[in-house]
């Protein structure tokens, strides 16, 4: 990679994560909440910073006490803050989540009004995108303007000046009027990213054209059933641009695709789960961390599949990422990268 001032920016969501302190507890017995930060690039600049990485935040707060409460966090992992924008008359988003392992993880978005989404060109432009090695996006940010224009904007910008795109497919499905618009604005944007990462899922959300293929229920919202051919998704997807896809896969690690055909396999480190919200942020965070090392995409991937079953045993996201050292020591006592 070239020489630039600064390693990774990371841009959209940011919020206020308060999760519950009564784990196993059915959501409505919950009798409290662990006020933590997230959002899932926020949790990959923390992630990353924490591993060694010079890492800026490009987001949107509000002029609220929440804001500060997330400035205050990040200031302290030493992610750059001086590319997140005060927003008046925008709030501060905000996440409520409950934990229930091994397999539920009930969570609600309170996103109305939202200042991460109120990101405009203007705010790109004074982030100053080509000073970074890596740009890193979250797709949700292209769910309403002004922040899809400033999305499109940076990574236009990012293109242009030998930064390489990261795209984090990042479905949330309740964010979204018409979900088969989120596959519309994914694959616009495919062309210019080097690096896309999502789960099955994420994939076959962001291929969607028929809404006869989504199974929604009122417990399913935030995670709707989607029926497809992974495999043609997955096809589609580097057809339209990106030379790598990288599907997560939870427990089972990771499997890198290229654009030539070939896919690699990389193997992740088991072990007992307590909260997977945050594990995929984790992922991303220690593959790009890798990546800017310019280690091997395998070897990349194995750091992140390291970084995500450290974060699975946490109960936090961003706030219990892994510290370079801890994590390299996990690592070696699971057989190294």
């Amino acid at each position: 990679m070239d020489e630039k001032k600064f390693d990774l920016i990371t841009m959209g969501r940011s919020s206020i994560d308060l999760y519950s302190q009564n784990i196993g507890a059915d959501f409505v017995d919950i009798k409290g909440f662990d006020a933590f930060v997230g959002g899932s690039p926020l949790n990959i600049a923390v992630g990353a910073s924490r591993l060694g990485a010079k890492v800026s935040l490009l987001t949107g707060l509000g002029n609220d006490k929440v804001g500060d409460f997330i400035l205050h966090f990040l200031k302290k992992q030493q992610v750059n803050t001086d590319t997140i924008p005060r927003i008046d008359g925008a709030r501060t988003s905000a996440v409520v989540l409950g934990i229930e392992p091994p397999d539920r993880f009930p969570l609600v978005y309170y996103r109305d009004n939202c200042a991460d989404s109120q990101m405009t060109i203007d705010h790109v432009i004074a982030a100053n995108v080509p000073e970074y090695k890596v740009l890193e996006i979250s797709a949700t940010a292209l769910n309403i303007e002004p922040s899809r224009s400033a999305v499109f904007y940076a990574v236009e910008t990012a293109y242009e000046n030998n930064v390489d795109v990261v795209l984090d497919v990042d479905f949330r499905a309740d964010q979204w009027k018409d979900l088969r618009s989120f596959g519309l604005m994914v694959r616009a944007i495919l062309p210019k990213v080097k690096i896309a990462i999502g789960t099955e899922e994420e994939i076959l959300a962001a291929t969607l054209q028929d809404a006869g293929q989504v199974k929604i229920s009122h417990q399913q919202i935030s995670a709707p059933e989607i029926k497809g051919n992974i495999d043609a998704s997955i096809e589609k997807i580097l057809k339209s641009g990106p030379e790598v896809l990288i599907v997560k896969r939870g427990s089972k690690g990771a499997t890198i695709h290229y654009k030539d055909g070939k896919m690699e396999e990389v193997p992740g480190f088991p072990v007992e789960i307590l909260n997977v919200l945050g594990a995929g942020d984790a992922f991303a965070s220690g593959f790009i961390y890798g990546y800017l090392q310019n280690w091997s995409l395998y070897k990349s991937c194995r750091l992140g599949n390291a970084s995500g079953a450290w974060v699975v045993q946490k109960p936090g996201c961003a706030n219990d990422m892994p510290y370079h050292d801890e994590l390299m020591k996990f690592v070696e006592s699971r057989g190294g990268l």
